[in-house]
């Protein structure tokens, strides 16, 4: 069986993050996500999608996003049966994100006076902020293509 899912879209509200009996980070947000085709009016219909975010994820999601923040989720459809107020069963679907990654560049979503380096991709355990940096001990697994050679090696 799969249950996978990614999404992409902006977060319609700043994130909370709460902490359950036992000390577990969650927060939970919105994303709207606008569907690739228009309606029959000739608009666009955007979806608004539930998240929710456990432990580090959470953390690093309640610290770097907020509304309007271009964000792609990645993780499970879980659906949830429930009762209201009134004695109505209800159902519900949310998102359980396994990671988190910046949508859009920082220049785009500056709002929090933060800077990242980077900001495409940036993994969901909270990678350090300035962006990438060369391994430890100066060896790499990449060798450098010199360009006077003209041939691709590919």
């Amino acid at each position: 069986m799969l249950n996978k899912i990614f999404i992409m879209g902006r977060l319609t509200r700043d994130p909370e993050l709460r902490r359950t009996q036992s000390g577990t980070a969650v927060t939970s947000f919105s994303l709207a996500v606008d569907r690739d085709f228009k309606s029959q009016s000739g608009e666009k219909e955007t979806d608004f999608i539930d998240v929710v975010a456990w432990r580090s994820t959470a953390e690093f999601v309640a610290k770097y996003f907020a509304k309007g923040r271009m964000a792609v989720v990645e993780g499970r459809l879980q659906m949830r049966d429930w009762t209201d107020r009134d004695g109505n069963k209800r159902r519900s679907a949310e998102v359980v994100a396994d990671n988190i990654y910046f949508g859009d560049s920082r220049r785009d979503g500056a709002d929090r006076g933060e800077s990242f380096g980077g900001g495409y991709n940036a993994p969901a355990y909270g990678a350090p902020s300035g962006g990438y940096s060369a391994p430890v001990g100066g060896t790499s697994d990449f060798a450098e293509i010199d360009e006077e050679d003209g041939e691709l090696p590919f």
